[in-house]
């Protein structure tokens, strides 16, 4: 393909997802610090006790939670170690089908099963930034939109690296032609450090349209391996009564030894069926740690019916998030994503002023032409 080709496609595609592209860099700011900004917010933590003080057990921390909320039903229970240690999270609704957003979280002492905290709906800022950056307030098409996008950048930042290598012959890296006029000054910066960030920028692009196919890649392992699983108690009636829910979970860790408790889906919960508890759990390691292997347990007899790793489309996107906002590294890595962030607006934005200052310079020359042919008339 020509280089003009290459430069008509670096041109349409940046201009058709810039705007977008800007915004989520914007509302990607403060996610990526989500976890700090909750603590300085004020988030309830467990009390301080001894290191050796024993859990209690989760039935009495179900038990407590439906005495906080009698009419609702509990969904999930989830534990977020390294953000708040020693809390049990309890997702209730008032049905197993209510839609996610309807759902609220009741924050448990798991050593004490004492309610430390039922916080509110977030409707705040971090909730604004979060819904724009996801799907923009509308949904999965907004999701599916925002993933187009992020492809249209992949694209964009190809075709850049296409017309880099012949801009580059002509000076030397990095040159800034501070002498010349502006645009050529605000030109060399841009593509300087459009290349100085473009493998960030191409992961952080690609992950992201990942992110965006969250729901679709649901409903296919749903529809897939779940099904599978489940199908032995496909034709069986719903069950009334219950295990012991601590009982379900010690039969998970026996089954995979090598792996801790990540999250709990309840029996007609999303991740369940009407006969399981579902127990997900996840290893050790820093990338590990991001996958998930879930543990089918008989909600009624306590008994493992089956384990099964996660199919790779599954771990793919299990794997994509923590490169999408930089948090499998700590806070050092977290301000290193934040400042290639602020560095990707830079290059966004003075594309952006690059491409405006270009149709006026063709609009004067238009103009002067037009101006002439009338004279010479």
């Amino acid at each position: 393909m020509s280089i003009r080709k290459w430069y008509l496609v670096h041109k349409w595609t940046s201009l058709a997802c810039t705007a977008f592209l800007l915004m989520l860099c914007i509302t990607g700011l403060p996610l990526i610090f989500h976890e700090e900004i909750e603590h300085l917010s004020g988030v309830v933590e467990a009390p301080p006790m001894p290191e050796d003080t024993p859990y209690a057990s989760l039935d009495k921390v179900a038990e407590a939670a439906h005495k906080q909320r009698p009419g609702d039903v509990i969904r999930f229970m989830f534990w977020e170690q390294d953000e708040h240690p020693h809390v049990t999270l309890v997702s209730m609704a008032e049905s197993m089908d209510a839609p996610p957003d309807a759902g609220k979280i009741v924050l448990i002492d798991s050593r004490t099963a004492q309610i430390l905290d039922e916080p509110p709906p977030d409707r705040g800022f971090m909730y604004v930034m979060f819904k724009l950056h996801v799907d923009m307030f509308a949904g999965l098409p907004g999701m599916l939109f925002l993933g187009f996008m992020g492809l249209l950048f992949a694209v964009a930042i190809v075709s850049g690296i296409v017309l880099y290598h012949p801009f580059m012959r002509r000076l030397d890296f990095g040159t800034i032609r501070r002498e010349k006029q502006a645009r050529l000054k605000w030109l060399d910066i841009h593509n300087l450090l459009g290349v100085a960030t473009l493998v960030w920028a191409l992961v952080v692009g690609l992950t992201g349209t990942i992110n965006t196919l969250s729901q679709i890649v649901i409903f296919i392992w749903q529809s897939d391996q779940m099904a599978e699983m489940t199908a032995p108690y496909k034709d069986l009636p719903v069950p009334t009564t219950f295990g012991s829910l601590q009982a379900s979970i010690d039969t998970a860790k026996l089954a995979i030894p090598d792996m801790h408790v990540s999250f709990v889906a309840f029996p007609g919960s999303m991740f369940s069926s009407q006969h399981h508890y579902t127990v997900f759990m996840k290893g050790n390691t820093p990338v590990t740690s991001r996958l998930l292997k879930p543990a089918l347990v008989d909600a009624q007899t306590t008994e493992l019916t089956d384990a099964r790793e996660m199919p790779w489309y599954v771990k793919t996107l299990l794997l994509s998030q923590p490169l999408h906002f930089g948090d499998y590294g700590g806070l050092p890595l977290k301000v290193i994503w934040a400042l290639l962030d602020l560095v990707t607006i830079v290059v966004l934005g003075s594309g952006l002023y690059l491409w405006i200052k270009r149709r006026k310079q063709t609009e004067k020359r238009l103009t002067e032409l037009e101006q002439h042919h009338a004279a010479r008339a």
